[in-house]
């Protein structure tokens, strides 16, 4: 099942011997490459497994046009890090905000981390916390708050705290291994999903809530065997209901939901199942445009089997489905966007593509709506498997439009083995 793809070693390892089975050369420098639209791609950091390997998730950015991110391994322990990227002058320079130490530290962070309302950062750990899951650690959520006095180096590490420990199925139906971005409504209180746990041991949706002795778990709701295993986080809208995807649902390729709160609980209602020809095995969650609409991505199927973007919208009590866009075949199977999209002020659609584009190595897009539809243009294919390829996070945009994400694979094969990933930037 998706949760594979959060245990190191496992799906990933799949596709890399897939995409590098040629020898890899050793690279001191890469290249600007011009793509769509007179705009330049450039690799702004490349991780050489000490300060992090395999940068599964996206980017938050700060006020100050910091880059904030995870790498779900690597780093002094090899359990992954948290970084920051700021410019100096022309080049940026990495700050190892905090190495995971494992245990019940945690380990194997697969998700963004976020600014929470209180400014400071917010994340989960794939693995790692108490021990307690049939001999196997579930996860955590954490905290990260900088030092309380002036840093003047990069080796000043933030403070972590962990907020929940996961405890899964066995322990009052707890989740495990927690899954996509953190949300938190008008109260500072959080929102999330695993892919495991829960009453059925197929994933559940949880609310973390502070309290005077820290933080309190909350199940909303857990998934069943024939609707369950979510491998991306929830989004809030304005009324306080929550939406989210899973990978799975019976009879079907998986689906889309809505949790409303309604007296003391809440109520699920599966808004979409995907059933192949629009899509499939949706690993992203869905994002809200001003009116209420739902935006998001499938990895594979459509009527190009290489995954699909969709639009659903609210109608009479009910959802209407618009196939915006199908992806062409990867050489690889799920090759669709794994992580949310994101929209630009004019209301265009960026992501990601994991094994697509014209190597088959991954892809940055774009989708513009027009008069008659969705238009792609590829804003950059990643061509060349020795510097940069496999694409797994969103796209982020600073104030001078310039877009930020990360691939996970690529350079340094001696360390890596097939490469251990790094950050990127297209600027006009």
């Amino acid at each position: 099942m998706s949760q594979q793809s959060r245990i190191p070693g496992t799906e990933i390892r799949r596709k890399e011997i897939s995409a590098f089975s040629a020898i890899f050369v050793l690279v001191v420098a890469v290249a600007l490459t011009p793509v769509a639209n007179s705009q330049t791609f450039q690799v702004i950091h490349q991780f050489s497994g000490t300060d992090g390997e395999h940068p599964y998730a996206g980017l938050t950015m700060d006020g100050a046009g910091r880059l904030y991110g995870t790498t779900a391994q690597g780093g002094a322990s090899g359990y992954g890090t948290v970084f920051r990227l700021a410019r100096a002058g022309s080049s940026w320079v990495l700050t190892t905000l905090y190495t995971f130490q494992g245990g019940s530290d945690g380990a194997y962070p697969s998700s963004r981390v976020v600014f929470g309302p209180d400014g400071t950062l917010y994340g989960n750990t794939s693995q790692g916390g108490v021990p307690d899951c049939g001999g196997q650690t579930c996860g955590t959520v954490f905290n990260l708050q900088p030092p309380s006095t002036v840093c003047r180096s990069t080796l000043c590490p933030w403070t972590k705290t962990t907020l929940h420990s996961f405890q899964g199925t066995g322990n009052g139906f707890d989740g495990q291994s927690p899954v996509g971005d953190l949300t938190f409504d008008s109260a500072g209180n959080i929102y999330g999903a695993t892919n495991l746990g829960g009453q059925y041991n197929t994933g559940m949706v949880y609310e973390l809530t502070r309290t005077s002795g820290g933080w309190t778990e909350t199940n909303l709701h857990s998934f069943t065997n024939t609707l369950g295993f979510p491998d991306a986080g929830v989004t809030l809208d304005s009324s306080g209901n929550l939406y989210g995807t899973t990978q799975f649902a019976y009879d079907y390729y998986g689906s889309v939901y809505e949790l409303s709160p309604s007296g003391s609980g809440w109520v699920e209602q599966t808004i979409h199942k995907f059933q192949l020809d629009d899509g499939g095995f949706p690993y992203a969650s869905v994002i809200l445009d001003n009116v209420g609409n739902l935006y998001g991505a499938t990895t594979a199927y459509g009527v190009n089997n290489g995954g699909t973007a969709f639009e659903l919208s609210p109608a009479n009590g009910s959802w209407s489905f618009s196939l915006l866009y199908s992806f062409a075949a990867p050489c690889c199977g799920e090759g669709g966007p794994r992580a949310n999209l994101t929209f630009d002020q004019a209301g265009n659609l960026y992501g990601t593509t994991s094994s697509d584009g014209a190597d088959q190595l991954g892809s940055i897009f774009k989708l513009t709506h027009g008069s008659n539809g969705w238009t792609y243009t590829s804003l950059y294919d990643f061509n060349d498997a020795s510097i940069a390829a496999d694409p797994m996070s969103n796209v982020i945009f600073d104030t001078s439009g310039n877009l930020y994400g990360t691939y996970a694979i690529g350079y340094r094969p001696a360390y890596c083995s097939y490469g251990c990933g790094g950050v990127w930037e297209i600027t006009p």
